[in-house]
């Protein structure tokens, strides 16, 4: 389909029945023939839609007699009238608002965005301000615009862009290994600092399969195992009920697997039929064995499919089973239809009558089974009589010449798109991480809610206002909604909310469903989490959830299941297709967050003993102890893993100028020979080369300090093989740049003694046991005035 169509007419079997020549057929019927559409990747919805001609509600998402574009018909024909073209289809609609949005900016771009303009504001001032101190002190314009120029180089993290990049980009590719792939680097730092997150629920919070979950058969629910790998608990299959249960299940169902597939495990076949029939398909064909065998044991005479007029579905089988009659009628469908046709019902094997007591049985179990959001088929046959029904009786499924009423009810067995074994305790790690987690769907609010409540998105003893009204027996416009906890909101609610209303929703309530919601509706959702300050994650798969995708500061969609229009919108795609997988992308993006801050401020530690020789030599006349060629070999050429974090003060400057006049005594003395502006100009650059080695070794204990934010060194180990790798580094350049010859013309660094090495080591010895001290307190004392004062 290009358009959307309303429908005129359903033709489904017409031709078949035309040729019988059914004459009791008239106009009217045949437009209450049945068509099933799936919807699933307009509103979420996991079962197909019926359709018909008939008008049933204003929204064009909820009217049962229109067929939107891009969605598949599952059952049946029909003839519709074209109502709508290209942007003013559904489709097109979402398109159009999924085009028109634009993407803001990811937090971690806000935050290095604000960063760099502190920075650059701080070196520029710095550096205006002592070219113009210079020239009042009487320097020359050349010597000033030497000062500018370094101490701007000294205050410009050049290493930021590259260690962001580095630390993204290895994380997107550890995180693909864990079936998350990342479309853009920076999502993966911003689902790190996701607060909430708006997660459609089918096919990622469940299964996106149909599965039989209960049945009720002897006057009694049995629970089905509904795990992704059957591993659950398992119900009495002893009763002679389940026997004709089971039967009746696999024998009333058109469902069938599609070939060349015995090799693959039972749940993952793929099947032509509707969800419910494949359901009931897949549990027979786990409990009792092969449904192809029993279906040629049973062969079909006749059938009359299920349509919206009758809501069942009846075949007619031979039966070979010795001690039975030998025609079986079997039968399923809406149960209150399928009950009003019985008269007996099947206990422990045996028929009985159907008496008023075993009714409200019926009752209560359909009515707990439909509270769980479960869809509840029942089940019931007939053995018929031989004398009226011999081998051979012509059976007319168009002129019913067999019974229909009086039949023997067996029993009945419900359906539900099961939640995934790894989602629960996915939400529950959310919450435990100060995460919300909204559910927010296309599917019935009942259906909803079971789910939520399976996942623990509305955990356990919570109570929405209906739930809360009925317990205290008043009306629920007298219930105050900020005493429920748990909200659930349909879309037609939300329809007529205000945005302040939306707000109030959001802001009171901790556990939140929002279902029946349009695309827009999952815009406005977004939009109202944004505005109470929220990082929004949204996950889905289905074209409508596109606008809300590209909305979110995090898309993240399914990449099995998932539409291609959701897969361009996303940031990120779930190669499995699992919740789950998101709390892997969170751990990752936090732990990027905690290493960009050890990182940025590890960049920040060697700008103070950078600046520090130009303010003394400016301020007091104090000889330059660092050129800015050599600042640009500590900056470019030996601060090549940034992974630390320091808080020291400028010990290395005051050690080495100590160094520098006797450094400068001791060449006096043994280079005397040397004329004196040769020989002062070999102690500068000599001293330039000291003051950069003890840069790069306190740099060094800036490493192992800043390896850790709380934990100390010792208890955390040296297995950061790229770090060591790093020091060495660091150490052999510091070396070459001092001893390779040459060195002294190209960028003015002279050997120095062996000993000179060693000037900054008791300086780096202080810090590092000082900040193990202040890590101590810190986890001795958690929130007190250190952390507060310290901890970044």
């Amino acid at each position: 389909m290009k358009d959307d169509y309303k429908l005129a007419e359903t033709a489904d079997h017409e031709e078949k029945r035309s040729k019988k020549g059914r004459k009791n057929r008239d106009t009217e019927d045949l437009k209450k023939e049945v068509d099933l559409v799936d919807n699933s990747s307009l509103t979420g919805e996991s079962e197909p839609q019926t359709r018909s001609p008939d008008f049933s509600n204003e929204n064009p998402l909820e009217t049962r007699n229109i067929a939107f574009f891009s969605t598949n018909c599952v059952e049946g024909t029909a003839r519709g009238i074209v109502i709508n073209t290209g942007d003013n289809t559904i489709m097109g609609r979402i398109a159009t608002l999924a085009s028109s949005l634009e993407a803001g900016k990811t937090p971690i771009a806000i935050e290095i965005e604000h960063f760099i303009h502190i920075i650059t504001g701080v070196a520029v001032f710095l550096g205006v301000s002592f070219f113009i101190l210079s020239v009042i002190l009487g320097y020359n314009w050349l010597e000033g615009i030497i000062f500018l120029i370094g101490i701007i180089v000294a205050n410009v993290p050049e290493g930021l862009l590259a260690t962001v990049t580095v630390c993204l980009t290895l994380t997107a590719k550890r995180m693909a290994k864990k079936n998350c792939l990342v479309k853009n680097l920076e999502a993966v730092e911003t689902l790190g600092s996701t607060s909430t997150i708006c997660s459609d629920k089918t096919g990622t919070l469940t299964q996106n399969r149909m599965t039989v979950a209960h049945m009720w058969f002897d006057n009694q629910i049995h629970e089905a195992d509904t795990t992704e790998n059957q591993s659950g608990t398992s119900f009495d299959r002893s009763s002679a009920t389940w026997a004709a249960l089971s039967r009746t299940a696999g024998l009333c169902n058109r469902a069938v697997f599609l070939a060349e597939q015995n090799k693959v495990p039972v749940l993952k076949r793929h099947v032509a039929g509707d969800a419910s029939e494949a359901a009931l398909l897949k549990c027979i064909e786990l409990c009792c064995g092969s449904v192809s065998d029993m279906r040629e044991k049973y062969p079909k005479i006749a059938e009359i499919p299920f349509n919206s007029t009758n809501k069942y579905q009846l075949s007619v089988h031979k039966n070979s089973t010795p001690g039975e009659t030998k025609h079986l009628l079997v039968m399923k469908g809406a149960p209150e239809r399928i009950l009003d046709r019985c008269s007996t019902i099947v206990i422990q094997g045996k028929e009985q009558p159907l008496d008023a007591q075993l009714k409200d049985s019926f009752n209560r179990a359909y009515l707990e089974l439909g509270g769980l959001g479960e869809r509840v088929l029942g089940f019931c046959h007939c053995h018929l009589p031989d004398d009226q029904f011999p081998e051979g009786f012509a059976f007319d499924a168009d002129d019913v010449n067999f019974p229909t009423e009086n039949l023997c009810f067996i029993g009945l067995m419900s359906m539900i798109d099961p939640p995934r074994a790894a989602v629960p305790d996915a939400v529950g790690k959310c919450r435990s991480a100060g995460i919300k987690v909204i559910m927010v769907t296309g599917d019935h609010p009942i259906t909803a809610k079971a789910i939520a409540r399976g996942v623990g998105i509305i955990s356990e003893g919570n109570e929405t206002v209906v739930v809360i009204a009925a317990r205290l027996k008043i009306p629920v416009s007298e219930v105050n909604p900020r005493e429920a906890k748990a909200c659930v909101v349909h879309g037609s609610e939300l329809k007529e909310m205000t945005p302040e209303q939306l707000d109030d929703v959001l802001k009171h309530h901790t556990e939140i469903v929002f279902a029946r919601t349009s695309p827009q509706q999952k815009l406005i959702i977004v939009e109202g989490c944004q505005r109470q300050g929220a990082i929004v994650a949204v996950t889905g798969d289905g074209v409508n959830d596109s606008p809300a995708l590209k909305k979110a500061d995090i898309g993240v969609a399914m990449g099995i299941a998932g539409s291609d229009v959701s897969k361009q919108a996303a940031d990120m795609i779930l190669l499995d297709d699992n919740f789950a997988s998101i709390l892997t992308g969170v751990e990752e993006g936090r732990l990027i967050f905690d290493n960009l801050k050890k990182s940025i401020a590890y960049t920040l530690t060697s700008k103070i003993p950078e600046m520090s020789p130009f303010l003394f030599f400016v301020l007091f006349d104090i000889p330059l102890a660092l050129g800015t060629v050599t600042i640009l070999c500590i900056d470019l050429g030996t601060d090549m893993v940034r992974f630390c974090l320091i808080l020291k003060m400028s010990w290395v400057f005051l050690r080495s100028t100590i160094s520098f006049w006797r450094l400068k005594d001791d060449l006096f003395v043994n280079e005397g020979a040397f004329p004196l502006q040769l020989t002062e100009s070999i102690v500068e650059f000599t001293c330039h080369t000291a003051f950069f080695t003890s840069i790069v070794i306190v740099q060094v204990a800036d490493l192992l300090i800043c390896k850790t934010r709380t934990n100390s060194i010792v208890k955390q180990g040296m297995k950061n093989y790229v770090l060591i790798f790093g020091i060495f580094e660091e150490m052999a350049l510091a070396a070459f740049l001092s001893y390779c010859p040459g060195m002294d013309i190209a960028i003015r660094m002279y050997p120095m003694k062996p000993m000179w090495w060693f000037c900054s080591v008791p300086y780096s010895f202080l810090i590092f046991i000082y900040d193990e001290v202040r890590k101590y307190i810190l986890r001795r004392t958690p929130g007190g005035w250190v952390e507060l004062e310290t901890y970044y």
